[in-house]
């Protein structure tokens, strides 16, 4: 190759890591797997978050399991008894074309509908964006606040966590090396609750949120969860219907923690807070 006189010499380019792929058909054969190479295996069910931490140098897996060849986790169904279950490879265009969630879940519509673009959501699924555990997830929020556990299993066998305790930090959860999520179960005690999902973006169109409020009115009650502001979204106590807009933006500064970084200043955090939280009561109908 000839190169310029005075041109600096050329960078080499790193090499992607190198991993093994693996796609269970089963998920017996998937957790069995896990039992013995959890703790060198990252799952993915979309992939929007993994390749991106792999390419940046953030992931190091040596093997990465597909979730989407089990077609087990594909599911969303609804029962009177148990509420909304969505797989854990239900994609987020999925939630919004299902009719129950349209329905009788309107809140997840809303909040899925702003989430990244049409052709992302064509692979990212609910399930991931909870794994992934940012504080900007669109969809923890409005989780949140209509009640939603997370259904974790491995050969040791199944457990049910509430999706509060779930996320444990920034970008951490319970999940053990040996565990996959399957689904989120979204009980019936806020079914058919009207409710609102606003995101401040640093642009116009989809971006990641700044902040975000999800706001529900299941008479008597409201709730409010807010992401984006702590290190974890922020589920906010329950309040009465005829509670003083005034209180909830008081309560909800008490608990939120927003920082200054590139995106925001925590002083700007704090006070769309309060601007979505005055829309929201006005907004979404008792």
């Amino acid at each position: 190759m000839t190169r310029l006189r005075g041109a600096p010499e050329p960078k080499a380019v790193p090499l992607l890591h190198e991993f093994s792929y693996v796609a269970h058909r089963s998920l017996d054969e998937l957790l069995s797997f896990l039992a013995h190479h959890g703790d060198e295996t990252q799952v993915f069910s979309g992939g929007t978050d993994l390749f991106v931490n792999i390419r940046a140098g953030l992931a190091a897996p040596r093997y990465v399991a597909d979730l989407k060849s089990v077609s087990d986790l594909h599911e969303i169904a609804f029962n009177e008894r148990e509420g909304l279950s969505i797989g854990a490879c239900a994609t987020v265009n999925e939630l919004i074309a299902n009719d129950t969630v349209r329905d009788r879940y309107a809140v997840l519509r809303t909040a899925a509908e702003q989430l990244a673009t049409f052709q992302l959501r064509n692979r990212a699924t609910v399930v991931g964006n909870i794994v992934t555990a940012s504080p900007c997830g669109d969809m923890t929020s409005p989780l949140l606040c209509l009640g939603t556990d997370v259904v974790l299993v491995s050969v040791r066998g199944e457990r049910r966590v509430p999706l509060g305790e779930f996320i444990t930090g920034v970008k951490t959860t319970q999940i053990a090396t040996d565990e996959i999520v399957t689904r989120v179960i979204v009980g019936t005690g806020r079914i058919d609750a009207a409710g609102g999902y606003r995101k401040l973006k640093r642009i116009k169109g989809h971006d990641l949120g700044v902040v975000a409020v999800a706001l529900i009115k299941s008479m008597p009650a409201v709730r409010v969860a807010i992401s984006s502001a702590a290190p974890t979204p922020v589920l906010l106590p329950e309040f009465g219907a005829d509670a003083p807009v005034a209180e909830i933006q008081a309560s909800a500064q008490a608990a939120i923690s927003p920082i200054d970084d590139v995106r925001c200043t925590a002083e700007y955090r704090r006070f769309m807070v309060d601007v979505y939280i005055r829309r929201l009561m006005e907004e979404v109908p008792a």
